[in-house]
């Protein structure tokens, strides 16, 4: 069947005069329309020059035949689902160049026009959806407010954050939580956005992604946010990303620098602040072969095996490519979730001929930690270089435990500035968590948090009404944001990672990190 002819028979389902014989409108016609209806709209969302009120305002209005014809919540999720599976179906073929703008642009109008037109066989028929009730059906819809967003009152806007409050990332994940509330906490008492204060609830998933799913849930049905902000974890966020697309809830800056949440192109609702672990890797791999003068085979991965530990140790392979290396990388693993690194260090120690120099570290904290108290001996002067997510203030103070001949060197690259440093939005910062957290002592995890939050709170301000297709415009026009970072950040269409900067830290004998120089 043609665009067209699809359209029209889509245009019948909008077009339908009363409650009864809107019911005759089955699942599966809807699921039909769907996987031709939806390829059109996601070309037409996937065009720069193409509007995109224009192809909103259809998904709204194939959004309202999708809840009049599903009998239940199960339903409506499926038919939810395949729709938007046939969405990015399109957005597929413009990506793999099936389809050009310009045709995505004619079979919009086709659509446009046929959802514009009465059909002859109807005459009667009227553009507004039936009332779902009979009191309904006495006031006019034009006259009506229009309904407010899910997870929006008329005093707050709640947003979810699925960490792991228990398991190995537990102070991470805290530290997140404390920095995104911070942000909500002096944007709340300034007045909230436009008169609503923020807030921010939970879930714990124990850094277990077969938890996720029911955490996702949890918030977004049961405490009804609007949006995530901080999930944490790759293989947590692989989970976490699909269901937060089927709905069509903004997916803010989660905590992961993984290629999971960094699609090209982007998903239309997935933002990131953060810089990309092969960006961190990549800094690192610089910084070990121009600045120390290590070779390649000299340098080693200890990674965590899972997407987490397989997405930096590919970072690393692709910088090395990079500079022409094609050895593949020595890799060293352990469990996911574990202090289980006995056989990464006894594969280290085996390495002799030749010695290993330097290991690229993508680990959490601890793991982190038992790594280096069992190797510290067996190779001196080894330089273990982290990148960000390990945990930087968990791992000093892992590390501190153990004396301070273990913290001495030990590198983490950064996705923020130094909390030591003096930028007016480090000085934010600490003066707002000292205001709201008194007693807790400023953390990179809880700078990231706060700076992902502030700049969500910029965009909120800018989006009037509130709605979350409104919201992702703003932050797609979002250019040159100055937060105080020394760093501008900006988003754009094709662009949904505000930051690629990359700051150097190393650990002294104190257990306290002083800025470096990766260049």
């Amino acid at each position: 069947m043609t665009v067209r002819w699809s359209v029209l028979l889509l245009g019948t389902c909008f077009l339908l005069p009363a409650a009864p014989a809107l019911a005759a409108v089955s699942p599966d016609v809807v699921r039909d329309l769907a996987s031709r209806v939806g390829p059109v709209i996601g070309q037409a969302a996937t065009c720069p020059a193409i509007a995109q009120g224009r192809v909103q305002t259809i998904i709204d209005q194939f959004g309202e035949v999708i809840r009049q014809a599903a009998s239940t919540t199960t339903e409506r999720d499926l038919l939810i689902r395949s729709f938007n599976s046939s969405i990015a179906e399109g957005r597929g073929r413009i990506a793999s160049a099936q389809v050009n703008c310009q045709t995505a642009e004619r079979q919009l109008s086709e659509l446009e026009r046929s959802l514009s037109q009465q059909p002859s066989a109807a005459p009667t028929m009227s553009l507004t959806l039936a009332p779902s009730s009979a009191a309904a059906a006495t006031q006019p819809t034009a006259n009506l407010p229009p309904p407010l967003p899910h997870g929006v009152s008329d005093t707050e806007i709640r947003f979810g954050t699925v960490i792991p409050f228990s398991g190995v990332r537990k102070e991470s994940a805290r530290q997140m939580k404390l920095g995104i509330e911070t942000a909500f906490n002096r944007v709340n008492d300034a007045g909230g956005i436009n008169g609503r204060k923020l807030r921010l609830i939970a879930a714990d998933d124990a850094y277990d992604p077969t938890r996720t799913l029911a955490a996702m849930t949890q918030l977004y049905e049961k405490d009804k946010v609007f949006g995530f902000i901080g999930n944490m974890g790759t293989a947590n966020n692989a989970v976490a990303i699909p269901y937060a697309l089927e709905r069509r809830a903004l997916f803010f800056a989660p905590y992961s620098g993984s290629a999971v949440v960094r699609r090209d192109p982007p998903d239309r609702y997935v933002f990131n602040y953060r810089a990309s672990y092969a960006e961190e890797t990549a800094a690192i791999v610089h910084y070990l072969m121009k600045v120390k003068r290590i070779p390649a085979k000299q340098i080693a991965v200890f990674a965590q095996n899972d997407a987490y530990g397989d997405d930096g140790a590919n970072g690393v392979a692709k910088a090395f490519r990079a500079l022409g290396i094609t050895d593949p990388i020595i890799r060293y693993g352990f469990p996911r979730g574990t202090l289980e690194v006995d056989d990464a260090v006894g594969k280290l120690k085996a390495q002799t001929k030749p010695p290993i120099k330097a290991v690229i570290m993508i680990a959490t904290d601890r793991a982190a930690a038992k790594f280096i108290e069992k190797t510290h001996e067996a190779a001196p002067g080894l330089i273990y270089a982290n990148i960000s997510a390990v945990g930087s203030s968990s791992l000093a103070a892992e590390l501190k435990l153990l004396g301070t001949k273990y913290t001495n060197g030990v590198i983490v690259t950064q996705g923020v500035p130094s909390v030591a440093g003096y930028s007016s939005l480090v000085l934010d910062y600490k003066n707002a968590l000292d205001k709201y957290f008194p007693g807790e002592a400023p953390d990179y995890t809880s700078l990231e948090g706060f700076i992902s939050a502030s700049i969500l709170i910029q965009a909120l301000k800018q989006t009037t009404p509130l709605d979350t297709e409104r919201l992702v415009d703003t932050l797609e026009s979002m250019k040159s944001i100055d937060l105080g970072l020394g760093s501008t950040l900006s988003f754009g269409r094709a662009e949904h990672q505000a930051s690629h900067k990359i700051w150097g830290t190393a650990l002294d004998e104190t257990g306290t990190y002083q800025a470096i120089e990766l260049e």
